[in-house]
C-alpha cells in the first residue's frame, strides 16, 4: 500500500507540536536513530525531517506529499503547494522593529532606511503594496544584532513573545504578518494519496475540535432548564436526563473553550449546580 510522506520540521518548538499532533491522531511513529525517516505503525504515513524553509519546495517537487510549516514559510518560498489546513499553533506575527530611541509615527518613516530580514519576499511585497522605498538587507539569523552594530536601522522579522525584541533595544511598530503553523500539500496527488490525506486531515480534525472545546454536565432546576438549554446548545442538542430529585435535571453537553468562562457565569446565575468540565480526548464532528 502506497503511505503518505509527510515534511516535518526537524526540531524545535514546531517539529515537537507536530509530532505530538499525529500521536494525538493515533498515529505512532518508529523513531530512527538520527531521525532522518520515521515510518508509521498504525496509519499508511511516513515522516522525512527537514529544515524548515525547504520544506516548500520539497512538497512542491513531490518529495514529499504534504508537509507541516509556518505559514511564514509557506509565504516567504512561493511555492506551488496548496494549503490544506491551519492547525491553530505555533502561532507568532512578522514585524518590522526599530530601536527604542527612534521616534517612529508611520510606514513612510521607513522610506530611504535599511531593514534586516530573513524574509525579503514578505517584507518586499509589503512595502511595494505601500508604495515605500527601502534597502532590505537579507541575513539568515540574529537579525535583532543588526541595528545595534551598524548594518540596519530597522527589522522585520518574527516575533513570539516580543522579548528577544526589547532584550535588544528595539520595538515593535508594525505587524506585517500573522503565522501559525499549516499542512500544504503538492498539487499533483494521485488518488490513493490523495484518499490517505482525507483520512489524516479528519484525525487532525477530531483533535483539534476536541481541544477547543469541553464535555459540559450539570444538575438544572426544572424551572430554568431552557434558558439552560438556550446557553449551551451543544453540538446538536444538550442530553437532558430526570433525577431521582423532583424538580431537577440532569444536563449534558459541550462547551467551546473561548466561551468558557462566561457561559458558567450564566449557568450560575440561572442556578445550575454540580457543574463539572471534563477535556474531550477526540471530537467527531
Amino acid at each position: 500500500m502506497e503511505k503518505l510522506r509527510i515534511a516535518i520540521q526537524k526540531s524545535g518548538r514546531l517539529s515537537e507540536k507536530s509530532l505530538l499532533l499525529l500521536k494525538e491522531a493515533g498515529i505512532s511513529l518508529n523513531n530512527g536513530s538520527r531521525k532522518l525517516r520515521s515510518v508509521a505503525q498504525t496509519f499508511p504515513l511516513e515522516v522525512i525531517y527537514l529544515r524548515d524553509d525547504d520544506i516548500p519546495q520539497y512538497v512542491e517537487d513531490g518529495v514529499a506529499h504534504i508537509g507541516i510549516v509556518g505559514e511564514n514559510e509557506y509565504a516567504e518560498k512561493e511555492c506551488k503547494v496548496d494549503l490544506v489546513e491551519r492547525l491553530a499553533y505555533s502561532r507568532c506575527r512578522l514585524s518590522i522593529a526599530v530601536p527604542k530611541s527612534e521616534s517612529y509615527e508611520s510606514l513612510e518613516d521607513l522610506n530611504g532606511k535599511r531593514i534586516a530580514t530573513s524574509y525579503p519576499v514578505i517584507l518586499e511585497k509589503y512595502l511595494q503594496e505601500h508604495g515605500v522605498k527601502a534597502d532590505i538587507h537579507i541575513l539568515s539569523g540574529s537579525v535583532e544584532l543588526a541595528p545595534s552594530i551598524g548594518m540596519a536601522d530597522a527589522i522585520f522579522d518574527i516575533v513570539s513573545s516580543g522579548s528577544t525584541l526589547i532584550s535588544n533595544g528595539l520595538k515593535e511598530v508594525e505587524v506585517i504578518m500573522r503565522s501559525e503553523a499549516v499542512v500544504i500539500a503538492n498539487q499533483n496527488l494521485d488518488a490513493d494519496i490523495q484518499a490517505i490525506l482525507y483520512d489524516l486531515i479528519f484525525r487532525i480534525r477530531s483533535v483539534m475540535a476536541a481541544s477547543n472545546n469541553k464535555y459540559i454536565l450539570l444538575n438544572a432546576p426544572n424551572e430554568n432548564l431552557q434558558e439552560i438549554i438556550n446557553t449551551i446548545p451543544g453540538m446538536k442538542s444538550p442530553t437532558v436526563m430526570p433525577l431521582a430529585e423532583s424538580g431537577w435535571s440532569s444536563v449534558h453537553s459541550v462547551l467551546s473553550e473561548k466561551e468558557f468562562w462566561s457561559v458558567i457565569d450564566r449557568l450560575r446565575e440561572l442556578g445550575a449546580q454540580g457543574i463539572l468540565v471534563i477535556p474531550i480526548e477526540k471530537m467527531i464532528v
